[in-house]
């Protein structure tokens, strides 16, 4: 059932649209870059949440937050993000994502609003493969402004030598990794 809460968490995860950017993306000459490329059918599938940067569309959300992508039968991906908020309810939001470019592109936009305003381009919000580790396990989403970061792996927990070498990456991206944060239900295995 969709409600103004689930309106909300739809634009989670990945829907960074810029007609709702702040200035709070960080500023740099250097553009960011995507992996090379993304093999779809690999990245299909549950991720979950490990950190993010904060964000005003996340705030109900206090654990379990992961999203799954699965084919579309008109080459698109159906996107189903979901949380548990505090009183224990599941929150979930149902959305699509297309490739922007080539079939292996890295670059996706992401839509949650209503299949009719597909056509307007602030309804669609970037999503950029990042960082992937070629097993398709762990990876970074960002867009191009910087002003979102996930990082996001296979199960619920992450080695911290896997963690901490994706922040090195990150930094070199220019990110400011300790604006991440952690989500609550997960943890870093030592």
């Amino acid at each position: 059932m969709i409600n103004i809460q689930a309106a909300v968490l739809s634009l989670f995860l990945l829907v960074p649209l810029s007609a709702f950017s702040q200035s709070s993306g960080q500023t740099t000459d250097v553009p960011v870059k995507t992996i090379a490329t993304l093999d779809v059918p690999k990245y299909l599938g549950t991720w979950y949440e490990i950190a993010k940067f904060p964000n005003w569309f996340q705030k109900k959300c206090v654990s379990n937050t992961k999203a799954v992508y699965s084919a579309r039968p008109d080459g698109n991906l159906k996107v189903l993000n979901s949380c548990k908020t505090a009183d224990g309810a599941t929150s979930e939001a149902e959305g699509t994502a297309r490739q922007i470019g080539a079939p292996d592109s890295p670059k996706l936009e992401v839509r949650f609003a209503p299949a009719w305003l597909s056509f307007l381009p602030m309804v669609w919000g970037d999503y950029w493969v990042i960082d992937l580790d070629s097993q398709y396990q762990v990876a970074a989403v960002s867009d191009p402004r910087r002003e979102y970061l996930w990082v996001l792996s296979r199960t619920p927990q992450l080695d911290k030598k896997v963690y901490e070498d994706l922040l090195q990456r990150l930094q070199t991206q220019q990110f400011d990794v300790r604006k991440l944060e952690l989500t609550t239900q997960l943890t870093i295995k030592n």
